[in-house]
């Protein structure tokens, strides 16, 4: 394949250089908008992080115009965050997720501690490139392209500049771009690369190399702050980042001549990171172009020609967009992880003989990185004559496999003792072919408990597993009357459980099993220990698709816990205790929204059928959307009713333009009580009251404060970080 267009006109070759510079990049697209409609061609294209996505995406064939609507229409805020959203996650790490709120990625294994060498994954960076390119094979080399392209790296071992010309479009993109630091390095021909600003921001020797006559190079480049804006440590690190780039982009103006063409676009003052900003961006690249459009026109040609050009650039295209529509014939896997290649297949989705659209691809890919395996997940295609071969490649974490996970809640109205916990987990993965897990928990705080569990799939696919688990817990009952505290009782519980189980959904499990457990309550100033154990079965099933435990805008949760034991329970009064009882507890939550108006309802029922005597089986009422007026746990029975209709509205996104979080104003109206004997139950006890709040839903967990009463009087002032429920 040519080079470059051959035109009927003699003319020199065209070489457009895009300079690095994040949410600025916007400015490429005025300048590509103005080179065409002066009749300007670009022979050859090379680009540095977000020069290399807008070159990358004009090399294909697209047209100014549709770089324009693509990277526009993109929420590009998306792509800096790769935590899998909630209602993806099976239904026990949804579990372990609402427990485990502080998002960490630290690891163990041969004896030492490992994080990832970047905050951010890139997954969902790599998903909207692939977004943004469309289905593209992989190249042999990207001179195959409608113009002939090259993406700079950074060699991070070397510190030099690495040209790519060959392979994955979208990779190239992704590796030009990745902030060292901030996003994983890449792997390019057996290189560890990072952004390409570091070593060669702009790119003007790569595009002469390419046999480029004239260059028009856009620098779009931050400019030095000055010394009063130095005053954090993240100011310094972004000065001497700064720093580095722009020497980087002074050599390679060196090698401009008189002929050649800079832009420099007045974006040095902003931000990077602020893609709220590409609209200034972009008129800002427009009057820059227009300001060198006496020399641009120098190098227009005529109609004919350039409609000659473009015609050309379209047929090139075809050999990619013409694949796309072509069915798979075979899926390949590159599994560098121990998850079962059965289990990747049936989780992608795909099947051979499907024409796969971006849609269906991009589905596909969160799926299997929804497994929460793995560090990346991405997708190729290889195209034959016969069909389309998907190359599904997976990388494990690189911390892994064996994790830690880490818990945090506070919870305070005011009044008494705070509610303060903390979770910490070790995980150990990948202990059979299946899929074993050892995993050992502590908490510290109101409640203390540990706990070891040893979580066995019975399948490649891991439908089926087996879970054995030890534990003891310490905790205090408190009563109260009029929302004070008169009595604790302090409780020490020893459990083994031993169940199998059936996972009938992502979102859903069945358990049943066998369960045991020994204790004693106490109170120094009543009574003695109070000795008690039991043994017997259960039946768990659970459903779980929401969006958010704390704030959610969609989906249900489900779980109902039924157990029959046989007790020995401690006799507190002249009554014999019963030596059997019949645990039901059921829990219901389910949202729906309309805009920014999202409605919440909230139901659960505790009982324990026991004839006589004392159950070590409680429930608890009192707190955040759990009968908000009263201290948490405040009202402790083995029998509850409880219900709530909760209204919420982002307040944050559809008044205050937030985008990063959303901040919810709310407002509940609650029902429930406990009972400690089950003749005493009544409807006609119920407790009414309600809430409003400020709330919000972070990487880090949900925050809320708030005013909640009840219609017995009692009233509470709450505040709440980390998890609450």
């Amino acid at each position: 394949m040519c080079s470059a267009v051959v035109s009927a006109e003699v003319r020199p070759k065209v070489g457009l250089v895009l300079s690095g510079g994040g949410a600025k990049g916007a400015a490429h697209i005025a300048v590509l908008k103005t080179l065409e409609a002066n009749r300007i061609p670009v022979d050859y294209i090379a680009g540095t992080s977000i020069g290399a996505y807008v070159g990358g995406m004009y090399a294909l064939g697209y047209s100014a115009a549709e770089i324009e609507a693509i990277m526009m229409g993109e929420n590009w805020n998306d792509g800096f965050s790769d935590t899998i959203p909630r209602a993806d996650l099976s239904y026990r790490d949804k579990q372990h997720r609402d427990r485990f709120n502080i998002p960490i990625n630290v690891g163990f294994s041969d004896q030492e501690v490992k994080v990832p060498n970047g905050l951010l994954r890139g997954q969902t960076m790599s998903v909207l490139l692939q977004r943004s390119t469309d289905l593209v094979h992989k190249f042999e080399h990207f001179d195959q392209l409608a113009i002939p392209y090259r993406a700079v790296a950074t060699d991070l071992e070397t510190s030099q500049p690495v040209v790519m010309s060959r392979g994955s479009l979208v990779d190239a993109m992704q590796a030009s771009a990745s902030v060292p630091g901030a996003l994983q390095a890449s792997e390019y021909q057996g290189k560890m690369v990072v952004d390409g600003g570091i070593a060669n921001n702009m790119p003007v020797d790569v595009v002469k190399s390419m046999g480029a006559d004239i260059i028009i190079a856009v620098d779009i480049g931050s400019s030095l702050v000055k010394r009063d804006q130095l005053q954090s440590t993240v100011a310094v690190l972004n000065q001497l980042s700064t720093m580095l780039t722009n020497a980087s982009t002074e050599r390679q103006k060196q090698l401009l001549s008189d002929n050649d063409i800079l832009i420099r676009p007045d974006v040095g003052e902003l931000s990077t990171t602020d893609f709220s900003i590409m609209p200034l961006a972009y008129r800002l690249g427009e009057e820059a172009a227009l300001a060198k459009l006496g020399q641009l026109r120098a190098l227009s040609i005529s109609e004919t020609s350039y409609t000659a050009y473009q015609g050309h650039k379209a047929t090139v295209s075809l050999a990619w967009e013409d694949n796309l529509q072509k069915p798979v014939v075979a899926i390949q896997v590159d599994n560098n992880s121990k998850v079962s290649e059965s289990l990747l297949r049936e989780t992608l989705g795909i099947e051979i003989g499907q024409v796969v659209d971006k849609q269906t691809l991009e589905a596909g890919i969160n799926q299997v990185y929804a497994l929460d395996k793995f560090e990346r997940v991405n997708a190729e295609f290889i195209d034959t004559d016969e069909g389309r071969i998907l190359v599904l490649k997976t990388t494990a974490k690189s911390w892994g496999p064996n994790y830690f996970q880490l818990g945090f809640s506070w919870e305070d109205d005011f009044s008494l003792d705070s509610a303060v916990a903390l979770d910490v987990a070790y995980t150990m993965k990948d202990l059979t072919v299946n899929g074993g897990e050892w995993r050992n928990e502590l908490r510290l705080g109101f409640e203390k408990l540990l706990s070891s569990e040893f979580y066995q799939p019975l399948d490649t696919d891991q439908t089926y597993f087996v879970r054995s688990q030890l534990s003891m817990e310490r905790k205090d009952w408190d009563f109260y009357e009029d929302n004070n505290r008169v009595v604790q009782l302090e409780q020490i519980n020893y459990r083994a459980d031993l169940g199998i189980g059936y996972n009938y959904t992502k979102a859903g499990a069945i358990e049943l099993g066998v369960t045991g457990e020994r204790g004693n309550l106490e109170n120094a100033a009543f009574f003695s220990d109070l000795d008690y154990s039991s043994y017997g079965g259960y039946f768990k099933f659970a459903y779980d698709d929401l969006d958010s435990i704390n704030f959610p805008t969609s989906g249900n949760r489900f779980t109902v816990d039924l157990y029959y034991r046989r007790d020995e329970s401690p006799q507190i009064s002249s009554i014999e205790p019963s030596d059997t009882s019949v645990q039901l507890e059921a829990e219901w939550r389910g949202a729906l929204s309309v805009n920014n108006h999202a409605f919440v309802g909230m139901a659960s029922v505790a009982t324990v059928d026991k004839d006589a005597g004392f159950s070590v089986h409680v429930s608890e009422l009192g707190g955040f959307l759990n009968l908000s007026g009263y201290h948490k746990n405040a009202l402790v029975g083995p029998h509850k009713v409880f219900g709530a209709f909760v209204y919420q509205y982002d307040l944050g996104r559809d008044a205050l333009g937030m985008t990063d979080y959303p901040l919810y104003l709310g407002a509940s109206l609650e029902a429930g009580n406990v009972w400690t004997l089950r003749q005493s139950v009544s409807l006609d006890d119920l407790i009414y009251g309600g809430s409003v709040y400020f709330g919000t839903d972070t990487s880090v967990g949900p925050a809320a404060l708030g005013f909640g009463w009840t219609d017995d009087g009692e009233r509470s002032v709450f505040l709440f970080l980390g998890k609450n429920w």
